[in-house]
């Protein structure tokens, strides 16, 4: 293995800003702000918008959409304006 090629690997300090949690879990993510843990020690730390504790996807807050009511508000508002156009009917070959 070549030396001096590969990223640091360390343990870094994430924050998850929207539910106020932390991990502290190593990775070679470069972090320009430092901040001290529970256990007194200090770590490179990175905050977060969105994380698996805040994403309606793995807290089962996810929405469901009322697709169903949706189509049917648009037909009620533009009903009359969206109907096929009435087939022709052909002439005979001769």
């Amino acid at each position: 293995m070549k030396n001096d090629i590969h990223p640091e690997y360390r343990e870094v300090l994430f924050h998850d800003t929207s539910v106020d949690k932390y991990w502290l879990i190593r990775s070679t993510m470069q972090a320009d702000q430092t901040k001290e843990w529970t256990d007194g020690n200090t770590y490179p730390y990175c905050p977060l918008d969105v994380s698996s504790a805040s994403h309606p996807f793995y807290t089962g807050e996810q929405r469901l959409i009322d697709t169903g009511g949706r189509v049917e508000r648009f037909r009620k508002r533009f009903g009359g304006r969206s109907q096929p156009a009435p087939e022709k009917e052909e002439a005979p070959a001769e």
